[in-house]
């Protein structure tokens, strides 16, 4: 299990517990082992309505997609953006 540290800029730390299966250069689907080229997009306030704690996320997207001195992407399958990985 690997254990990250995140320290905003007002150096409030919290904490990221995550678990890394393995590493790739692509999107992989887990079942089929298909993978897919991707590509890093700006995000959008659309893309955020549902990465919520609530569908389990355990970080605080928005607010760090309001910070102005932050740019927030995501990882998206190239040629079809509407398909990420959340």
């Amino acid at each position: 299990m690997i254990i990250g540290k995140f320290v905003s800029m007002a150096k409030k730390a919290q904490h990221i517990d995550i678990e890394i299966d393995k590493l790739t250069n692509s999107i992989e689907n887990a079942f089929s082992g298909d993978s897919f080229d991707t590509e890093l997009m700006p995000i959008s306030k659309k893309d955020l309505i549902p990465v919520k704690k609530g569908n389990g996320w355990q970080f605080d997207w928005k607010y760090e997609f309001e910070q102005p001195d932050r740019r927030v992407y995501k990882l998206t399958i190239k040629g079809n953006p509407k398909i990420t990985t959340n």
